[in-house]
C-alpha cells in the first residue's frame, strides 16, 4: 500500500512537472521564433516612423499611439464601472443572494464569449446605433465590455476574501463605511485588484477580431478619438495575411506586442508582490 501511494506520487510529480516543462518549451520556442525573424527589423526608427508601403516599410508610430489610445478608452470605462460594481456586490449584496449568484454567472458566461461576438457587437452598438463608426472610441469601449467580467469577478473575488473581522473592528471603532472600503478592504483586496487590472489590459492588448470590426485598419496617425486607428495586433494580422513581403515587418510588430505584454506581466506580478508584502505587515 505504501509503495503504491509513493508510485502515484511519483508519477503524479512527474505529470506535473512534465506539463510545465512542456508549456515552458512551447512558449520559449514561440519567442525565440519570433525574435529570430523579427529583430532584425526593429530599431529606433521602426518604432518612431510612419508605416510605408502598406506596412512592407517604415515603422509603427501610429499604430502604437492607437493602441494606446484603446487601451486608455478602454481602462477609462472598465476600471471605475468595474470597481463600482465589484463594490456593490461584495459590501451591499447577500453572499448567498439570487441576484449575485446571478450576476456572477452572467459574467463568467461573458468571459468565455468569444471576441468576434464582441466585435459584432461593438460594431452594431457602438459603430452604428450610436453613430461612432470606425473609431477608436468604438474599439476603446468594445475592449472595455470584453474587460470588464475579468475584471468585475477577480475585483469582487478579492474583496470578498477580506476577512469579515476587518469590517467588524472598523465598525466597533465607529469608521463610516466608506472610510472602511477606502483604507482598509480595497488595500487588502489590491493584489486581486491588480492582477485583474493586468489580465484585462494583456486581453486588450492582444485584442485582434473584436477591433476589426470597430476601430478599423486605417494605419495613418489618429488626431482624435473619433479617428479610425488601426491597433498593433490588427497591424500584425494585416501584414501576414493581407500583405505580401510583410512578414518580417508582422514579426517585428509581434516582438513589440509580446514584450509589452511581458512587461505588463511582470508589473502586475511586482505590484501583487508588493501590495501583499504590505498586507501582511500591516496584519
Amino acid at each position: 500500500m505504501t509503495r503504491r501511494i509513493a508510485l502515484a506520487d511519483s508519477l503524479l510529480t512527474v505529470a506535473v512537472w512534465g506539463a510545465m516543462v512542456l508549456l515552458a518549451g512551447v512558449f520559449c520556442w514561440m519567442l525565440a521564433d519570433i525574435v529570430w525573424h523579427g529583430i532584425g527589423k526593429l530599431d529606433w526608427e521602426f518604432l518612431t516612423a510612419e508605416p510605408m508601403d502598406a506596412g512592407r516599410a517604415g515603422g509603427i508610430l501610429p499604430i502604437l499611439v492607437a493602441t494606446l489610445l484603446i487601451l486608455l478608452v478602454a481602462l477609462g470605462v472598465a476600471v471605475p464601472l468595474g470597481l463600482g460594481a465589484a463594490i456593490y456586490l461584495s459590501e451591499f449584496t447577500r453572499s448567498q443572494s439570487r441576484f449575485r449568484r446571478f450576476v456572477n454567472i452572467s459574467l463568467d458566461a461573458l468571459s468565455g464569449v468569444p471576441s468576434i461576438v464582441f466585435g459584432l457587437f461593438g460594431n452594431a452598438f457602438f459603430c452604428i446605433w450610436l453613430g461612432l463608426g470606425f473609431s477608436i472610441l468604438s474599439g476603446g469601449l468594445t475592449l472595455a465590455c470584453m474587460v470588464l467580467p475579468i475584471f468585475i469577478r477577480l475585483s469582487e473575488s478579492g474583496l470578498s476574501a477580506v476577512a469579515v473581522e476587518w469590517r467588524q473592528g472598523a465598525s466597533a471603532l465607529g469608521l463610516s463605511r466608506s472610510t472602511t472600503l477606502w483604507h482598509l478592504l480595497l488595500p487588502a483586496a489590491a493584489p486581486a485588484i491588480s492582477a485583474g487590472l493586468m489580465l484585462g489590459i494583456g486581453r486588450a492588448l492582444a485584442e485582434t477580431a473584436a477591433l476589426i470590426f470597430t476601430s478599423g485598419y486605417v494605419d495613418r496617425m489618429p488626431e482624435a478619438l473619433s479617428d479610425s486607428g488601426r491597433a498593433l495586433s490588427v497591424h500584425i494580422y494585416d501584414l501576414s495575411m493581407n500583405v505580401s513581403g510583410g512578414d518580417q515587418a508582422a514579426y517585428a510588430s509581434a516582438l513589440v506586442l509580446m514584450v509589452a505584454l511581458l512587461i505588463i506581466n511582470g508589473a502586475s506580478t511586482t505590484l501583487s508582490r508588493h501590495f501583499l508584502h504590505n498586507r501582511i505587515q500591516l496584519s
